[in-house]
């Protein structure tokens, strides 16, 4: 009677790898490393609109002042920056802050880093 409750056991046990090996397959895997499971998260750098005359800072298509404007922040607002690139020159500054989701550039000059900036 054992023999013959071990083997039922035994032929559902291959029955059902037989019809869900994937299943069978993952619970006896080991896990996939961190990296490949894990969502990406970007992390943007800060910084403020510190304009000195102005009220507004213009956001504009690309990295200089021959780009067209395409948006603007007020003074004081906290700005997510994605990156830092080479612009056209305001007031020696060449530094131009790419903004995430293709919002645009602003200077650098009107821009007070709050952590540090990689180059795009």
């Amino acid at each position: 009677m054992f023999g013959r409750t071990l083997r039922n056991g035994l032929v559902a046990a291959v029955a059902a790898v037989a019809v869900f090996p994937v299943t069978a397959v993952a619970a006896t895997a080991t896990p996939a490393p961190h990296h490949v499971t894990a969502h990406h998260v970007t992390r943007h750098a800060v910084g403020q609109v510190t304009t000195r005359h102005f009220k507004r800072l213009n956001v504009r298509s690309g990295p200089g002042t021959g780009y067209r404007v395409v948006g603007s922040r007020r003074v004081g607002r906290t700005l997510p920056i994605v990156c830092k690139t080479y612009g056209s020159n305001v007031y020696g500054n060449h530094r131009w802050y790419k903004l995430p989701h293709h919002e645009g550039y602003v200077s650098a000059h009107y821009v007070s880093n709050r952590s540090a900036v990689r180059w795009c």
